[in-house]
């Protein structure tokens, strides 16, 4: 299913704290060229709620919102028809999943979300230290690799990958392919948590998008660092 219109974008990651600072980011950013939708977190979503969020948003632009309850699909499967009929009813397009805690969460959430016609993104791996257990965490590497492909089976083609780690998003682009998937890649962790976009861009093929958080709300100039960060797609 396609979520954003464009081949290559930036989704501003809205990890802001205040709905006030939300509508500033959207408003200096959504008509910037290569601007292709908007994450939005669970802080201003606990804060708010999202059908108002929704709500403030369209009075700027149409763009592909994205929810990310950071970290959804980590409950029992059953939950998940409740979690995507929230998202459905509030109007975001997307929904990100990183399903933890299991094949059968996996599985359920996706269709769940996939019967209320929601956008779904799958991650495994994060950008941080010691997350997955080669790394001192306590994630089986294997698992991750085993997440990526069930998310594959059940029809899903958006997959989030760390962005400060160009060599996993190659792995992780060779493992889906091999599946006969054509993945599009969704990746947070540029500028604040070390990522190059132009590095990424090599390892993730003709289809990805760059998640920047800080890096563009944290701006003085959130229109000029937004052209900015658009640019280092071309």
């Amino acid at each position: 299913m396609g979520i954003i219109k464009l081949d290559k974008s930036i989704i501003p990651a809205c990890d802001v704290d205040t709905i006030e600072d939300y509508k500033k980011l959207v408003s200096a950013t959504h008509h910037v060229e290569g601007i292709g939708g908007y994450k939005i977190g669970f802080s201003l979503a606990l804060t708010y709620g999202l059908p108002m969020l929704v709500e403030e948003t369209r009075k700027f632009t149409d763009l592909p919102l994205i929810y990310d309850h950071q970290k959804a699909a980590t409950d029992i499967p059953d939950t998940g028809d409740s979690f995507a009929k929230v998202c459905k009813r509030a109007g975001v397009d997307a929904i990100i999943l990183f399903p933890q805690s299991g094949p059968a969460t996996e599985e359920a959430w996706i269709k769940a979300a996939q019967k209320e016609k929601l956008g779904v993104i799958v991650g495994g791996e994060m950008t941080h230290p010691k997350y997955k257990k080669s790394e001192g965490g306590y994630i089986s590497d294997e698992a991750l690799n085993d997440i990526y492909i069930n998310a594959a089976k059940n029809n899903v083609t958006n997959f989030v990958v760390p962005g400060n780690k160009p060599d996993r998003i190659k792995h992780y682009r060779d493992l889906l392919t091999s599946n006969s998937v054509e993945p599009v890649f969704y990746a947070p962790g540029f500028v604040a948590q070390g990522g190059e976009i132009s590095d990424a861009a090599k390892a993730a093929g003709d289809k990805w998008h760059a998640i920047v958080g800080r890096g563009i709300y944290a701006a003085k100039d959130m229109t000029a660092a937004a052209k900015e960060m658009t640019s280092k797609l071309r």
